[in-house]
Parts: C-alpha cells; structure tokens; sequence
C-alpha cells in the first residue's frame, strides 16, 4: 500500500523515497537561484549544494511551500491564447472509457473541450520562451547548470485529467501553481509500457508512496521515478524539465559537428588540423584489378576508409565547441524579434546607460575558458573576457555595471550586434 503524506522523510543516506519535508518557509524569495551555500525555502531549507549532493539524479524530494503562496506564470486564458500560436508546442490528452487520446496542437480555444467536462489535459512546452514571467520563474532553478537547464512546460488540468503513470528519462522539477494534484510515484524496475497506445503509460506502475500537493508545493523526481499526478479540480502545474541528450545523439551530433569544422576552419585548431591532413585530397585506388563481381564491395576500399577514419583525432577543445554551440542552438521554432526601429549605437548605450541590458529569454549564452557560445554561434573569450561571463551567469547588467564595462573596447559596438539581432533587450525587469 502506498504510504501517507505523514508518514516520516528517510534519513539523508537512506534510499528510501523520503515521503515528507517539512520546514518553514523564508519570508521572501528572489528570482535569482539560491546561492550554493544557503539553506532556500525552494529546496525545503536545504543549501543547493546539499540538494545535488543527496538528492539530485539519486532519489526524490517533497518540498512544502518552495515558493509561498506563487503567482501563476500564466493565467488560464492565457495558457490557451499561448497554445493556439503556431510557434508553440502544445499537446491535448483525454481520458475517456478507459482510453486515452492524443493531438497536438496549435489549439483555438473553442477547439479546446469544455472546462465542465473531465480528466482531459493542455501540455504547453517551453513557455518560458514566451513570457518573461516564466522565465523569471526558470531563474530560481539555475544551481543546475545552464547547459543542463531545458525547459519550462505548464499543464492545466480539469478534475481527474492527467497524462498516466510515467517515467522521464531526465530529472524534473514538479510545481503546483493552482488547485490540486495527487501524485503516486515508484522506483519500480518493471518499465514496460502499455503497447498500441499514443501515450508512454507504464504497463504495471506500483506506487510506494502519495501525496496531496497543493500551491507552492513542489515534487523532485530524478531520473526513471515512475510517477502519476492526478488533478482534484481544475489544477495547473509547473514541469520544470532538465536536456539529458542519450550517448547516440551526443555521438551522432559531434562527428556531425566535427566534420562540418574540418571543412570549413580545417586549420584553426590543432586537433583539425592534423584531421585535415587526413582528409585532404579524394579516395584513390590505383592498384584496383578488374573484377568478376562488380556488386562486391570491395575489401581493400573498406580497410582503406578505415585506415583514413582511424585517424582523425579531437581533443577537448574541440568537444567544449561541440557542447557549446550545441547547447546553445536555439530550438528549431524560436525566432528572435529585433527591434522595429532600432535605436543607433550611441543613443543604444545612452540608453543602457541608464537602463541596463539583459538577455533576450530565448537567448543561450555560454562560455568556457577558450570561448563563448551564443545562440549556437562561437566565438573567442579573450577580447571580451571581462563582461561575457558576467553577462552570461548573471543574464543581466545593471546601469551601473554597463557604463563600468563599456569602457573595454568594442563592447559598446558588439552589445548593439546583439540588441539589433534581438538577442539582448534594453532595460532591466524588477
């Protein structure tokens, strides 16, 4: 039987599912993440660095009132305004005579069923892309790396509506922002799913513990937790979703990136260019004798490729501008708006003078000790060393902070680039 949310949390070296964190929470939260070493209301009073040292992808955590009394990201009217856009990705689940369909959107409202009718649910993928008030909300989780960071998805939900017992192959973060959600989750092993339906529903889910969450409450799960949330009431919640790319797509992706590097910058960096000495020139085969079995494939034209492949070599340079461009690649359907009429460079830092800059939301910067990704573009760290990072950890610089640092050459010029692109924005939120 699953067991009650009074029961007792497990010890920090238990694994067991703990069932209950209790705590009181702090008077007030910024939209910043928690520092490292401070115990936040956001993780149950625990600091960030003890949360990814016992919980994060080992075992889940209930956290009572992470954020007190939480303002909705969107409401319900706009949360289907947003899944009618065609940019937006956005799903529809019903459950209906024990069966369960799925479509996908954009959505008009009217082609939404009626709020009177049951257990049916609206997925909206990525809001943060296009609202700032989700993204401030994504702000609060950024102790997790950005380059691990993906998205923030909200589901709304009508009495019983929910999308089956589960699992994810990556960690999440589950916060009710309106009405009630019952949850049941398992560290079962059994991961079968039910075949012939549009839906990843496990076969046989054998919950080991329940739990009410109302607003403010949060659920962590990492990794393969079997879990199923159903709605009591009209209910809303926060998925706040981590990228965990599989060893296929990560391979596939660099030789991907690594060949497209050869060919176009195939001296710039050492590991290319001992590459692209392999791979100049074509394929010859001057000693090739005439055949009787010309659909063959010929032996010697394998082992020759082979002894071609075996030898382009990388190092980690080059694997840091795979993650880094890779990482920061914008999704296929975000397009930046620039500004309709933009202001000039000098009346640009006039301006973020007084007002600051800040990243576009749908903007990905990165950096490492060689260099800097932006939006899947690479470029060297060294002449701009002393304000990319800032700018990157922080998403944002003050008034103040912009005139100090526009006094290093060319920052001034290569902010406007980004400002006319739509990838900064002129001014600071509250």
């Amino acid at each position: 039987m699953p067991k009650r949310p009074n029961a007792q949390p497990a010890s920090p070296g238990s694994d067991r599912i703990p069932s209950h964190q209790t705590f009181h929470p702090q008077a007030s939260d910024s939209f910043a993440a928690p520092a490292p070493n401070v115990p936040a209301a956001l993780l149950g009073n625990l600091s960030p660095a003890q949360f990814m040292r016992r919980y994060w992808q080992k075992k889940p955590l209930l956290i009572r009132g992470a954020i007190p009394a939480p303002a909705l990201p969107l409401t319900r009217d706009e949360l289907f305004a947003l899944a009618d856009r065609d940019e937006v990705e956005s799903r529809l689940i019903v459950h209906a005579r024990n069966k369960w369909t799925l479509e996908h959107g954009p959505f008009a409202r009217d082609e939404l069923p009626s709020l009177r009718r049951r257990a049916w649910t609206l997925l909206v993928q990525g809001v943060d892309l296009h609202d700032e008030r989700a993204r401030m909300l994504l702000e609060r989780f950024r102790f997790v790396p950005d380059a691990r960071l993906d998205d923030l998805m909200i589901s709304f939900a009508t009495d019983g509506g929910g999308v089956g017992p589960h699992f994810d192959s990556y960690d999440v973060f589950l916060l009710q922002v309106h009405g009630k959600r019952r949850w049941r989750i398992g560290a079962q092993r059994d991961l079968t799913l039910e075949p012939g339906l549009p839906l990843k529903v496990l076969q046989h889910f054998e919950p080991d513990a329940e739990w009410l969450l109302e607003p403010g409450d949060m659920l962590y799960l990492p990794p393969h937790i079997a879990h199923d949330g159903v709605a009591e009431g009209e209910c809303m919640t926060c998925s706040i979703g981590f990228r965990a790319p599989t060893a296929t797509e990560l391979t596939s992706q660099f030789l991907y990136h690594l060949a497209e590097k050869l060919v176009e910058r195939p001296a710039e960096r050492t590991g290319a260019r001992r590459a692209a000495n392999v791979l100049d020139g074509r394929y010859r085969d001057p000693q090739q004798p005439a055949v009787t079995q010309p659909a063959q494939l010929p032996a010697a034209f394998v082992q020759k490729v082979g002894s071609i492949l075996a030898k382009v070599r990388w190092n980690d340079a080059d694997v840091a501008s795979f993650l880094g461009t890779y990482l920061s690649e914008p999704k296929p359907s975000v397009v930046f708006d620039a500004p309709r009429r933009p202001l000039d460079e000098m009346r640009f830092a006039k301006q973020a003078s007084k007002a600051g800059i800040r990243l576009d939301r749908k903007s990905v910067l990165l950096y490492d000790q060689r260099a800097y990704y932006l939006n899947g573009e690479e470029n060297a760290l060294a002449a701009v060393k002393t304000w990319v990072p800032e700018l990157a950890d922080r998403r944002r610089l003050s008034g103040k902070r912009f005139v100090t640092l526009s006094r290093h050459p060319s920052m001034t010029a290569r902010l406007h680039e980004w400002y006319c692109a739509g990838w900064i924005q002129v001014g600071e939120l509250g």
